[in-house]
């Protein structure tokens, strides 16, 4: 059973090490033309596994930022993944071993932890660990051949791959932003405050590790406040 579990996630991780190694090829790619060696930029990868983390974190390295900056910009925009953890803890029998949970941990992401919660009844730690071992190589690899290029490829085509960044994002916020308002408020927010960050006087003082705290949390929380989930969900059901 433990052996047809892992091929299951094998299978199903395959997918999400394809799209994987796409982006972070591009994070890799952005991190030797920021300064970082290859080393450097495959252990962040192999450390960190997050893709909006890591971009943030290597803006705030190149910027000269403090280790209090990046700590709490990861804690902010990473926070997410305890969640998902606490819910996937939920679905584990509770003969599995704990040391089983913090294994597991470390590669809960958005991609992974939606397939683990797509599964019926309880989830066995080898189809996880079948999922990890196809994704997280992806994500790695994909970083080491996007530094290996940003270190040889000529610099206008390096400034032409590095638009896969940004296309990224859009990929990411366009299509809930189209099936939902508030979603499409708050990213119109969040930039919108972004901007007053960087042309206010005083403002464009701060760094920009702090920027992305403050706009997080500022514009998540008034999102929350004034438009719970709950709301949503009983409006729905009447």
């Amino acid at each position: 059973m433990k052996t047809k579990d892992y091929k299951n996630g094998l299978r199903d991780g395959t997918a999400v090490a394809l799209g994987y190694f796409a982006v972070s090829f591009a994070f890799g790619m952005e991190a030797v033309t920021k300064g970082l060696n290859i080393l450097q930029a495959v252990l962040i990868s192999l450390t960190n596994v997050t893709s909006a983390g890591q971009f943030s974190g290597l803006g705030i390295i190149a910027a000269g930022g403090t280790y209090i900056e990046i700590a709490l910009t990861q804690l902010v925009i990473n926070l997410r993944y305890c969640l998902m953890s606490f819910s996937l803890a939920q679905k584990l029998d509770r003969s599995v071993p704990s040391w089983h949970r913090y294994t597991m941990a470390y590669s809960v992401t958005d991609e992974i932890f939606a397939l683990d919660a797509s599964l019926d009844g309880s989830l066995k730690p080898a189809y996880h660990y079948g999922i990890t071992s196809a994704a997280v190589p992806g994500w790695v690899l994909g970083t080491l051949a996007g530094a290996i290029s940003g270190n040889i490829l000529p610099s206008f085509v390096i400034s032409a791959l590095g638009v896969a960044i940004y296309g990224m994002f859009l990929a990411i916020i366009i299509p809930p932003a189209r099936q939902n308002r508030t979603i499409l408020l708050v990213i119109l927010s969040a930039m919108g405050l972004s901007f007053l960050f960087s042309v206010l006087p005083i403002l464009n003082k701060i760094s920009s590790g702090f920027v992305i705290i403050i706009t997080t949390v500022s514009v998540a929380g008034i999102a929350a406040w004034m438009k719970p989930i709950q709301d949503e969900k009983r409006k729905g059901e009447s």
